[in-house]
């Protein structure tokens, strides 16, 4: 199992968000950088991936609404695709 580490602060808007998306989890050219596009790639492939979103609360903060259904869209791939396991890493808090 592949596993690939997102970085929740490079998603500072939806155009770097997607640009970054499709880099890290090897989106084919064809890719067409919103929310459906990344659910029809996602759920379609079974090559096996842990995805470990680091500080998911970034996503949200940069994108608002929008990083909030890329946070939603994620979790829906991982309980519809069994070969896709997602992890949310939260930062420690002192």
């Amino acid at each position: 199992m592949e596993i690939i580490r997102l970085n929740g602060k490079k998603m500072t808007d939806r155009k770097a968000a997607h640009a970054y998306l499709k880099k890290k989890l090897h989106l084919p050219e064809y890719y067409g950088n919103n929310l459906d596009a990344l659910w029809d790639c996602l759920t379609t492939d079974y090559s096996g991936k842990m995805i470990i979103l680091h500080d998911p609360q970034m996503v949200h903060n940069q994108l608002g609404d929008y990083g909030d259904s890329l946070v939603s869209l994620l979790k829906e791939v991982a309980a519809t695709n069994s070969a896709t396991r997602l992890i949310l890493a939260y930062p420690l808090r002192s």
